[in-house]
């Protein structure tokens, strides 16, 4: 039987618990996330870049801020940057280009192997300003990397350059699985359970034994993002059975291997949103009398926005302007 999951408690309009640290940062309780962890702390006291890899969605941006959090740049930027959208501009002169990017603070580059060659090739140029000692002679910023694919396999099979590659890679950090760290996630659920509580204005639900033992039992192949989709499905249809009731069946379905398909729980949930979704816009647009503007200002989205939701749920010849 699953333990009752710890309740955390809101105080000032933060989201705050036990083990709590940072904006999405929940510390583990197992022995190899102890560990992981205190290496997490040596690394905030150092400048060597730090490349992060794990699965998608285990938690590398979150660790990376917990590092740039703890380190001497915590009152500076922490600029987050998708490899896949990078061009060569960026690693030019001025404030557009790497003076801006790589200005101070600490940068996370956000699955490194989606990096272009030319991109790669930029990066390596840039990687001494970064590395600079603080003198005026080039930036400051900290460096850290992530990735979910194995980038010494891309490096033999010559997709990505062997010189970046040991450039950026100063300390590399293998994140676990969730399924490798289940003791943790009482306190990762009800962390979601209070963030979208928040968010939608809602009671933190108390879960019942039977989804606490569906949430310990379950593999999380989408790891900690697939967990933040249920926690936030149940806050956001405000019933944990109707939001819990198609997900159970689903995993139900996909543990017995029906007819061959895998299914996932984070599809299921993220379903769930998009239903939970339109159900709070009808209810807004309901108490506003279907004004679409004054229901956009509720919902706090712009009214193109919401223009949009609507055409997407077949409600878009409803209400006035």
């Amino acid at each position: 039987m699953a333990k009752d999951f710890p309740q955390f408690v809101e105080a000032k309009g933060t989201v705050r618990g036990p083990d709590l640290l940072g904006r999405d940062f929940v510390e583990g309780l197992g022995q190899s996330m102890k560990a992981l962890e205190a290496v997490i702390r040596e690394l905030a006291r150092s400048e060597v870049p730090v490349l992060l890899l794990s699965e998608t969605g285990a938690g590398k941006r979150a660790t990376a801020e917990r590092i740039h959090q703890m380190s001497s740049h915590h009152a500076e930027p922490f600029r987050v940057v998708a490899c896949a959208d990078m061009s060569e501009e960026m690693f030019g002169e001025g404030e557009r280009g790497s003076a801006g990017l790589f200005g101070g603070g600490t940068v996370y580059l956000e699955e490194l192997a989606d990096l272009s060659s030319s991109c790669q090739e930029g990066l390596l140029n840039v990687l001494p300003k970064v590395e600079g000692n603080g003198n005026g002679h080039g930036t400051r910023a900290r460096l850290i990397c992530g990735s979910a694919r194995d980038l010494e396999a891309d490096v033999k099979a010559e997709r990505f350059r062997e010189d970046t590659y040991y450039r950026i890679s100063g300390v590399c950090l293998r994140l676990p699985p969730l399924r490798q760290r289940k003791e943790d996630i009482p306190a990762l659920v009800n962390f979601f359970l209070m963030k979208y509580a928040q968010d939608f204005r809602r009671p933190v639900p108390k879960l019942s034994p039977a989804t606490q033992h569906l949430f310990e039992e379950y593999a999380w192949p989408g790891n900690i993002g697939e967990l933040e989709d249920a926690a936030k499905a149940i806050v956001a249809l405000g019933d944990e059975s109707v939001a819990m009731g198609g997900l159970r069946s689903l995993l139900m379905r996909s543990e017995r291997g029906g007819n061959g398909e895998r299914i996932s729980l984070k599809q299921a949930s993220r379903a769930a949103s998009r239903e939970a979704e339109k159900e709070l816009i009808l209810k807004v647009l309901q108490r506003t009398r279907w004004n679409r503007r004054r229901a956009a200002q509720e919902l706090q989205i712009s009214y193109k926005a919401l223009l949009y939701k609507l055409k997407q749920i077949g409600y878009q010849d409803y209400g006035a302007s």
